[in-house]
């Protein structure tokens, strides 16, 4: 324990004399760190606290800092007796302060997956309406201030690389990439082939296009409706064990009543 408090004092002091800058560390170490980052920390970490990519990649870096430290006091706690197996102890545990903020996400994203998965949908829905008037990038870009929140930078970059010029299909997989809701590589695929095909088979696109988008509405609504049902199960089934319980325990007691008379 000593070693804990002498540790957290020789850091802080370093700290606040400005021998040693956590932020620049984690600035000149990002680079090295930034193969932990998860494929869909970013994604997640937008969804749950509604911030931005750049607020989202900071709390990347905070985890870094978090885990670092953890590692080092956990050295110092080791310090009297340090051997190998305790280095290892060490570092498993600065990499669960690393990962646990990353489990909370997917765990928050597991609780809402219904939720957030209508978004994509009914987005989509929107920009049907506007591809019967406008090309697939106009359409895209009038469609923005409409869209919901999470996916507006997605959308200012793809518009953005698709009037640059770049006419392949990565603008739109890059955004499914980015915002891995369900169906999305496949929607962005069918959007992608919807904007390359003439004016004459666009009708025809457009039709599969919508039927997509229906049929992804219908499999919104309906896992909305069976999570609705489950949790009206998972009540009554609670109410029933309470109430057998309750009325159990009722007997047991009147039987007891009745023994000792």
């Amino acid at each position: 324990m000593q070693f804990i408090v002498i540790g957290i004092i020789v850091l802080f002091v370093l700290q606040y004399t400005n021998r040693i800058d956590a932020n620049k560390f984690v600035k000149e170490t990002k680079p090295y760190f930034s193969v932990l980052l998860e494929s869909d920390y970013v994604f997640l970490a937008t969804v749950k606290y509604k911030i931005t990519e750049e607020e989202a990649s900071q709390l990347f870096d905070k985890r870094v800092m978090n885990a670092a430290m953890t590692v080092v006091m956990a050295i110092f706690a080791f310090l009297s007796n340090l051997t190998f197996v305790s280095m290892i102890i060490a570092f498993i545990i600065g990499f669960m302060v690393f990962k646990s903020p990353y489990w909370s996400l997917k765990k928050y994203y597991r609780n809402n997956l219904q939720q957030i998965n209508t978004l994509l949908p009914y987005y989509l829905k929107t920009l049907e309406i506007l591809i019967q008037n406008y090309t697939v990038p106009t359409a895209l870009a009038k469609s923005i201030n409409s869209a919901p929140d999470l996916f507006k930078p997605g959308l200012e970059e793809m518009v953005e690389r698709i009037n640059m010029g770049d006419s392949t299909i990565d603008p739109y997989m890059d955004f499914a990439k980015r915002y891995p809701v369900r169906d999305s590589m496949r929607m962005m695929r069918l959007l992608y082939r919807l904007g390359l095909g003439s004016q004459e088979n666009k009708q025809e696109q457009l039709l599969l296009f919508s039927r997509s988008v229906s049929t992804l509405q219908s499999k919104a609504r309906d896992l909305k409706y069976r999570e609705r049902l489950e949790r009206m199960e998972g009540q009554t089934m609670k109410m029933l064990i309470v109430t057998g319980g309750g009325v159990l325990i009722l007997l047991l007691f009147m039987m007891a009543l009745n023994f000792q008379l």
